[in-house]
């Protein structure tokens, strides 16, 4: 049985794990109304930042959409760059700036994609800050995406879109 089907079945472990799904909640709550108030410092990059999550277990296609979103700001002139962790892979120093020989093992799968089918700047580092401001070094981006960062409020954004995957079947 897959991730998803475990987490969307009527299993009686999952009424156990409630108490810490309810922390996290509070946990999470409270962490972004400080980065609101701004007691917690939010990094404003100087370019537009659009972040791509989702809000549920399981791949729901956030990859497929930012390479669309990617290619659409392309093709109306603008020069964006993503911004990802890099679940999976292994580099020796952060933030990571993909280049043509740039490994999945190094960067995730997911990072290594982006780069080969857009064309576009990517740097991979758990601090999205970092890897902002990677890109920006680089003088080559105009707009960043943000690849699976809606829990990352320490990164201001401009946008944020939440991918579902409308077929999921929990049944």
């Amino acid at each position: 049985m897959s991730l998803t089907g475990l987490w969307y079945r009527a299993n009686p472990w999952v009424w156990l794990l409630s108490p810490l799904a309810l922390l996290f909640v509070a946990v999470a709550r409270v962490r972004r109304w400080l980065y609101r108030r701004g007691w917690l410092h939010r990094y404003r990059p100087p370019v537009p930042v659009l972040v791509v999550g989702n809000l549920t277990v399981g791949g729901n296609g956030k990859t497929p959409v930012v390479i669309w979103l990617v290619e659409l700001l392309q093709q109306a002139g603008f020069r964006p760059g993503v911004v990802s962790r890099g679940y999976g892979g292994r580099a020796g120093h952060y933030p990571l700036l993909l280049d043509s020989a740039t490994s999945p093992a190094e960067a995730g799968d997911e990072p290594v994609l982006i780069h080969r089918r857009c064309g576009c700047p990517v740097a991979v580092d758990a601090n999205r800050t970092a890897a902002v401001q990677a890109l920006l070094a680089g003088g080559q981006v105009d707009v960043i995406v943000c690849d699976d960062g809606l829990q990352h409020y320490a990164l201001a954004r401009d946008l944020e879109l939440v991918v579902v995957d409308a077929q999921d079947d929990p049944a």
